[in-house]
């Protein structure tokens, strides 16, 4: 595989320093035609769970204000990593949040709000399937692509080591709705990217230390007809705290099949992402591609992570 390696010609962080929360993840992106909204996951300062992060600002690259979104039925500690999209033909927030992502046996659970601040919960979109390739599933987003509501996100195989720890190991999938709703019901289309698809730039199943698997999808449009995945992978024969990385795929169909770009997001030394940068959210404003990404420091002698932030990756179209 040859590198196609695209590179921001702008960025911008850390876009705020939370004050709710221990770290921020999970950053998605949302525009309800008047101002630019931020849902992530917020690890929670006294230990008790994730909530979901809300952050609001009147430009597209702030300044952002923080602010609180809140779910009427929450049914684990572990409900976060929200892939919200507003939608102008009914003016709704609609929210899709995972349950788990530590183990098997997560859902997909369904979210709508009028005002983007408090959403009601409908209920599931996705079940896991019991021993198969997607026995757990996480990291949601929808996406509106040529018309028709797409939800692409992370499923994990159900079959596991039981010598050793259990590590996800999850690859992406993608669903279609079946009706104009966002509710569904949702057909499978099956595996989308695998391991094997990008071994260049992600950890092998069967590597002695390995971390964890592909996450974090979102599918966009690109003003060319083309499709574009952004996706996180864990490079290999690194330090743990310096594997994380943001990659772009590119593909003619939702369904694929996908060429992947490889990492995207380069850690500057002394920067405050510095270590990784990860589950990312891209939306195209003109002829600008804007990536919101989650990164952290990293201390190579102390072998010490940084706390998670938000930043920002402006990319020119062209160069894609």
């Amino acid at each position: 595989m040859t590198e196609k390696r695209s590179k921001p010609h702008r960025k911008i962080g850390p876009l705020f320093e939370t004050e709710r929360y221990w770290e921020v993840k999970d950053p998605c992106i949302v525009f309800d035609g008047l101002l630019w909204q931020i849902y992530g996951s917020g690890i929670s300062k006294d230990g008790s769970g994730l909530r979901i992060v809300h952050a609001l600002s009147p430009s597209i690259e702030g300044p952002w204000t923080e602010g609180e979104a809140k779910l009427d039925k929450v049914s684990t500690e572990h409900a976060a990593a929200p892939g919200v999209i507003y939608d102008t033909k009914d003016s709704l927030f609609h929210m899709a949040i995972q349950e788990d992502f530590t183990s098997i046996g997560g859902e997909i659970q369904y979210f709508v709000s009028k005002d983007g601040k408090e959403f009601s919960h409908i209920g599931n979109l996705l079940e896991p399937i019991h021993l198969s390739h997607e026995s757990g599933l996480y990291d949601p987003h929808f996406s509106l692509l040529q018309g028709e509501r797409y939800l692409s996100y992370a499923g994990m195989p159900g079959i596991m080591d039981r010598t050793k720890p259990f590590v996800p190991q999850p690859d992406i999938y993608l669903a279609k709705s079946e009706t104009k709703s966002w509710k569904g019901p949702w057909k499978r289309l099956g595996k989308i990217l695998d391991h094997d698809h990008i071994s260049w730039h992600h950890n092998k199943r069967g590597h002695p230390d390995y971390e964890w698997g592909i996450e974090g999808p979102q599918l966009i449009s690109l003003p060319d007809g083309r499709f574009l995945l952004n996706a996180t992978c864990f490079l290999e024969n690194r330090d743990r705290g310096e594997r994380q990385r943001v990659f772009f795929a590119l593909a003619n169909k939702p369904e694929g099949p996908y060429e992947t770009l490889g990492p995207v997001l380069e850690p500057e030394p002394g920067a405050w992402d510095s270590g990784e940068n990860g589950h990312a959210t891209a939306y195209v404003e003109g002829d600008t591609l804007y990536l919101f990404y989650q990164g952290r420091s990293y201390n190579r002698e102390a072998k010490k992570n940084g706390r998670w932030k938000y930043g920002i990756a402006l990319f020119r179209i062209g160069d894609l």
